[in-house]
């Protein structure tokens, strides 16, 4: 007969003894803010869970024409996107000085080798050949990177389930390449505008993605300054020219032609 029947508790759900010991400083000391550093950075890859979790969600209702559900876990992406800007606020209080006393013990370490933020991009429309190369063949990040680049975007799940709404997608639109990048397309934004016109619940979805747009470039903003704020304009540490990188991904909108009919509503 088993014996292996302990109760399940807080810590061992949740493997707290587990999560407890990964936070390890490199620094002597080691150096206070470090422990800071590690901790914020644990929870943004949690929440990049998280967030490819939420997001096939958004794409599998949508698939499945539950618009309203799909609604519904949109709004707790962005929630989510909150709640990461506000962890810069943290980040923020460790001063330049602060950062320096460990920032060598980081090596070639750096956000930029984040592989589930480089999934969020794909899914979101942002593919790229080289962000697949920065990681070992054979790895889980590559793995997981090579299958994201595949793989219809949110963008095409959308198309597909406006053309199930009896909207006259068209057929290249369909069938693109899903690891190209999102192009504005005139007849896409007819669509729209006749959608913004004469169909609230299909808006109101419009409005939700239009606001996971420019959660995203809030994010990215954020980012960029906490970094100028905290290194200037030295390169990353893992090869990226730094906050000259991150300013360079600042404006560019997921769902291009979202944007476009503003001007013509």
């Amino acid at each position: 007969m088993s014996t292996n029947n302990a109760a399940v508790t807080y810590g061992t759900y949740l493997r707290i003894d587990d999560l407890l010991a990964l936070q390890n400083p490199r620094s002597t000391g080691p150096e206070h803010d470090e422990m800071l550093f590690i901790v914020i950075h644990q929870v943004y890859e949690l929440w990049f869970k998280e967030l490819l979790h939420e997001l096939d969600r958004v794409a599998g209702l949508l698939t499945a024409d539950e618009s309203h559900r799909a609604q519904h876990t949109l709004k707790r992406v962005l929630t989510i996107l909150k709640v990461m800007v506000a962890q810069l606020d943290i980040l923020e209080t460790m001063t330049p000085l602060e950062f320096q006393s460990f920032r060598a013990r980081l090596e070639a370490a750096s956000g930029f080798q984040s592989d589930q933020f480089r999934q969020i991009e794909f899914v979101l429309g942002r593919k790229s050949d080289a962000a697949i190369a920065r990681f070992p063949e054979g790895s889980r990040a590559r793995g997981a990177l090579e299958l994201r680049y595949t793989q219809p975007t949110l963008w095409d799940a959308f198309l597909h389930y406006l053309a199930r709404e009896g909207y006259t997608v068209p057929q290249e639109q369909l069938t693109r390449n899903v690891a190209a990048a999102v192009e504005p397309s005139p007849a896409i934004q007819e669509i729209l505008i006749e959608i913004y016109r004469r169909d609230p619940k299909n808006a109101e979805l419009c409005e939700r993605l239009v606001d996971l747009d420019e959660g995203v470039q809030e994010w990215r903003y954020r980012h960029v300054k906490m970094v100028e704020r905290t290194i200037g304009t030295k390169r990353g540490t893992g090869g990226s020219t730094g906050a000259g990188y991150l300013r360079s991904t600042v404006g560019d909108n997921l769902f291009p032609d979202l944007w476009e009919i503003r001007t013509q509503l």
